[in-house]
């Protein structure tokens, strides 16, 4: 798909988040850096398309693992790279804060890392050749913001909006009421009007209008049966680490599960049928294996890459 000149678009894998590095007068951009276990493919793919040239600034739309999970190694190849990230967590990032940070509540990794300045929404960011705007986008993650260039009316959606649906709502998993900022957040994308979306996961996409009807249908399925949600987030957290170490003995799988405080809390407040908390995580492994997301051999389990769904 055609990009406005001096865009180029990473399409990553799961964990990492796509990555778009901005080339331009105005210097050298990344956007978002992807999961810790990917960096050296992420500085590989930033040195084989810079050739050379410095990288001078790394941008977060919002911090949560798979896309900020590159920075440190990102900040330490490039000792002179400013970091800009989105201003509702900066506090705990200096100093380090892993729990506030959502990192050791999902049992997942994020090396350290340092950021200069803040994405301030309702201000305007100069970006290789163009000027974008910053917009909140709270929802998937409270403190989330989303790019927008006018000229090209390319938008840079984050997890706000996939071309079928959006990421997690994690807010709604600690009690907020994240539904209705995701709807106000569909409602930002739509009143801008993109005719092309780089979202955070995912190609590149042009029906924005149907990508919205789809956002819009899986938000009113979460809202009218929000115990859907919490184990659909409850998969999303098990399979995600399965993508992270790809072979997991069961066994270990539920150890780690029972040092994962986010999804005791989503079986606490799910009151699901199953009484023992291991019992419904194996049946969560079940249901992950039955949808082909995962398979089970005797007693280990692995990732199926062909059918990665978050």
């Amino acid at each position: 798909m055609q990009l406005p000149h001096g865009i180029t678009l990473f399409e990553r894998g799961w964990l990492s988040s796509n990555n778009i590095l901005m080339r331009g007068q105005r210097g050298c951009a990344l956007i978002d850096s992807g999961y810790a276990t990917h960096t050296r493919q992420t500085l590989t793919l930033v040195a084989n398309a810079l050739r050379g040239q410095p990288l001078d600034l790394l941008l977060n739309t919002h911090l949560h693992s798979d896309h900020c999970g590159g920075n440190a190694a990102l900040q330490a190849h490039y000792p002179k790279l400013q970091t800009w990230i989105p201003p509702g967590h900066a506090r705990h990032v200096q100093p380090w804060d892993p729990v506030a940070l959502s990192y050791a509540p999902t049992g997942q990794i994020c090396p350290p890392f340092s950021y200069s300045a803040t994405l301030q929404p309702n201000t305007e960011i100069a970006l290789g050749e163009q000027l974008w705007q910053i917009h909140a986008a709270p929802g998937h993650d409270p403190h989330s913001v989303i790019l927008f260039e006018p000229q090209s009316r390319l938008l840079i959606s984050a997890d706000a909006l996939w071309e079928n649906g959006f990421g997690v709502v994690f807010p709604e998993l600690d009690g907020a009421d994240a539904f209705t900022e995701v709807a106000q957040t569909l409602d930002v994308i739509e009143a801008l009007a993109p005719t092309l979306v780089i979202p955070g996961h995912g190609a590149a996409f042009t029906d924005v209008a149907e990508a919205l009807v789809r956002a819009r249908r899986r938000l009113d399925s979460f809202a009218k049966a929000p115990q859907k949600h919490r184990r659909y987030a409850a998969k999303v957290l098990l399979k995600f680490k399965l993508l992270e170490v790809q072979r997991f003995v069961q066994a270990d799988l539920l150890q780690w599960a029972q040092a994962t405080p986010l999804l005791h809390q989503i079986f606490k407040s799910s009151a699901p049928a199953e009484p023992l908390f291991e019992t419904w995580v194996l049946a969560l492994l079940d249901e992950l294996v039955l949808s082909g997301a995962a398979s089970r051999d005797q007693q280990t389990l692995y990732n199926d890459n062909t059918a990665t769904k978050h």
